[in-house]
């Protein structure tokens, strides 16, 4: 009988099983935006991760920056890893692809901490407050269907569309449309060209009412069985902002988010004070700084945040505690990938201040189940938590397999 292992035995055979050995990215010609990430270490642990935007940027600052920092060392070691690639990153600007690598990688660390010891994420953020949470459907036209376009030309039968299928909440965006626009090569996100383009400085009487109309059709057809939220995607000024909150006040908005850009503290500050509608901000501020600032100043009356952006799950749990501090709801952002999707989830389960969860149906019951081994645990309007260990999930080796997967690889 062979003799029990001493305490520092068991401490280095936990380091050589954590020990990152090479990292891998993914990014999908169908999905251009997106970026996965694998970890993979000497115990065999794979931990995956995501990020969305600037995919090829994204994957050259995790293979020239982040790996020659990682390989070699302790996929246990996420506080100082953090620490360090912050530091490195911060030194000529943290925020935009440094960041949204950071969070890949951080999402993946947990989900090597989850797989060896066998136990899921949340259970590891503390374990489970509850046991679902309600998601919100956002209205991009993706999949299988054409929810933007339905929620201009046909509102009402949308949102009893949603009702039926079991999604009380619902994301639109009906006033994009008469924002200044741009065209360009580039892939957009999901909500397309109208969300992306310079703040407007003039919204017509017209133009307001039309977008209004569309909020006001299903009020009349659903009357408050749905939650109605309104996404800004910054297209304009404080004083067009204004103008639209004003007009939605009669409508009992959830929420508006992004309505003006979230880079000055002091105008979102003007929108919350100056408007009864509750404002979000904002899944584009990055680390727990930035939202330190907007929670000072009681700019916001709801927490948005992007697992895949702002730092990974190790910052999205600070900045719940930092909201909560503030007594202040938090709703994660995902209009992007599943592994957020997932990352989410698990945030939802462990901490108490998180109201709801976003989805795009369109992703959930299309090309999620591509890229994921599992299908996310998301049914009539409701999601529950992952029980496998880690994430709960990983890239289907189908989907890597894809002949129109680009993978590019970094090892010890």
């Amino acid at each position: 009988m062979s003799a029990a292992m001493s305490p520092e035995e068991r401490t280095a055979n936990a380091r050589e099983a954590g020990r990152i050995i090479a990292i891998s990215t993914y990014r999908w010609q169908a999905q251009p935006n997106c970026l996965w990430v694998e970890i993979e270490t000497a115990s065999g642990a794979v931990g995956l991760g995501e990020t969305f935007y600037q995919a090829a940027a994204v994957e050259s600052i995790i293979h020239e920056m982040v790996a020659p920092l990682l390989l070699g060392t302790s996929a246990e070691s996420r506080n100082a890893h953090a620490w360090n690639l912050f530091a490195c990153a911060n030194f000529c600007g943290y925020a935009g692809s440094e960041m949204r690598a950071f969070s890949a990688i951080d999402i993946a660390l947990w989900d090597i901490a989850g797989l060896l010891l066998d136990r899921p994420i949340h259970a590891l953020l503390g374990g489970a407050v509850r046991d679902s949470i309600g998601i919100y459907s956002s209205c991009a036209d993706a999949g299988g269907y054409q929810d933007s376009t339905r929620s201009w030309d046909d509102p009402a039968g949308l949102a009893r569309e949603l009702l039926d299928s079991g999604i009380k909440a619902m994301k639109i965006w009906p006033f994009d449309r008469f924002a200044p626009q741009i065209e360009a090569a580039f892939v957009t996100g999901p909500a397309g060209w109208s969300a992306m383009g310079p703040p407007g400085s003039y919204l017509s009487a017209r133009h307001l009412e039309e977008g209004i109309s569309r909020i006001s059709q299903i009020r009349q057809a659903v009357g408050s069985e749905i939650e109605i939220i309104i996404e800004g995607h910054s297209r304009w000024d404080v004083n067009c902002a204004l103008r639209i909150l004003h007009a939605l006040e009669p409508y009992d908005i959830m929420w508006v988010e992004d309505i003006i850009q979230p880079d000055s503290v002091g105008d979102l500050r003007r929108l919350a004070q100056e408007s009864r509608v509750p404002q979000a901000v904002s899944e584009r501020l990055f680390t727990r700084y930035a939202y330190r600032d907007v929670l000072e100043a009681n700019a916001a009356r709801i927490i948005m945040l992007d697992v895949a952006w702002t730092g990974g799950i190790t910052e999205s749990s600070r900045i719940c505690d930092l909201a909560d501090t503030y007594h202040l709801p938090v709703a994660p952002h995902d209009c992007t990938g599943p592994v957020t999707a997932l990352a989410n989830l698990h945030l939802c389960a462990a901490k108490t201040n998180i109201i709801t969860t976003e989805t795009v149906r369109g992703f959930v019951d299309g090309y999620y189940g591509e890229v994921l081994d599992t299908p996310l645990p998301i049914r009539n309007g409701v999601a529950v938590f992952p029980e496998r260990p880690g994430l709960g999930a990983a890239l289907s080796p189908d989907f890597k397999a894809r002949p129109d997967v680009q993978v590019r690889r970094s090892v010890a």
